[in-house]
């Protein structure tokens, strides 16, 4: 008689199947590729069945293994709601808050909002992602996260704290050398600074009538943060939150009107993490920085 596969042996599968090898398996649940790889062969030992089949490109699930993976999905989620809900069982003022926010907010506005909060939660240890992805919530990879969308999901809790406006900006040391435009056409003699592969800044421009083309950026990047510094650098034209560059000395906000939709701020967490008496405060405590930042 096969034996019951431990928890663990599920949890490798799943990750194969959803990513195709074994490498990419491990990575993201955090062991070695032998150690998926034996759970693998143990789980199809324990069950007396074939689960994937070798090829050259990673491990390529079999139709068992498909009908499989959906009561095993569900099986994890289950078991992600049980550990929300524990956590927001625990009544105590210790412990983690892990928190995920846009690689900007991340490096240049929460540090200013965290020794506050810090000070007077000096119990709670506060983890940050920062990730311009979205962190999924409901399987605990963030208790907490901000983010420039409205969270769709009914199990969340979401609050719009307001929205950031963006506006054209350079150095004023590149203004003194080059000239400041004082309209969108202006930006064609200007060296501008934007994104590589995302044309959301192109898509735009093409609403204004502008046409602007991925060659025309003298710097390219889309690390955002990055971006930022090159801009800070005096190196060109670029887009920034109008709130970051106001706080920025010698940083100047461009008399444009370009009509950029500015960014929403919505802050969001688990209804079950919501009764968490660490992560409720350090929520609060979020949304009172970030309105007060918003609001300038």
């Amino acid at each position: 008689m096969n034996r019951e596969p431990d928890w663990a042996l599920w949890r490798s599968f799943a990750a194969v199947v959803a990513n195709g090898s074994l490498s990419a398996a491990g990575r993201e649940l955090g062991i070695s590729q032998p150690t998926v790889g034996r759970h693998i062969e143990t789980l199809e030992a324990d069950l007396g069945l074939a689960l994937f089949e070798r090829t050259l490109s990673g491990l390529k699930p079999n139709s068992i293994a498909l009908r499989l993976y959906e009561p095993v999905s569900e099986a994890q989620s289950a078991l992600a709601g049980a550990a929300i809900m524990a956590e927001g069982a625990q009544a105590e003022w210790g412990g983690t808050v892990r928190l995920t926010a846009s690689a900007v907010i991340s490096n240049y506005v929460l540090p200013q909002l965290l020794g506050p909060i810090r000070e007077r939660y000096p119990g709670i240890a506060i983890e940050t992602v920062p990730s311009d992805s979205a962190e999924n919530l409901l399987l605990r990879e963030a208790d907490i996260a901000i983010r420039m969308f409205r969270p769709t999901q009914l199990e969340l809790i979401s609050r719009h704290l307001g929205d950031l406006p963006l506006v054209a900006t350079a150095r004023q040391s590149y203004l003194d050398r080059r000239g400041t435009p004082r309209q969108a056409a202006d930006l064609y003699d200007h060296d501008l600074i934007g994104f590589d592969r995302s044309d959301a800044i192109i898509a735009h421009a093409r609403t204004l009538g502008l046409v602007l083309r991925r060659d025309q950026f003298a710097l390219r990047s889309d690390d955002q943060p990055h971006l930022w510094e090159l801009i800070k650098a005096g190196l060109g034209i670029g887009f920034a939150q109008a709130r970051l560059v106001h706080d920025t000395p010698g940083m100047v906000a461009l008399p444009i009107d370009l009509s950029i939709p500015p960014l929403p701020v919505w802050l969001t967490t688990h209804r079950e993490l919501f009764t968490s008496h660490r992560i409720r405060a350090i929520y609060d405590a979020l949304a009172d920085g970030l309105v007060a930042y918003i609001v300038g």
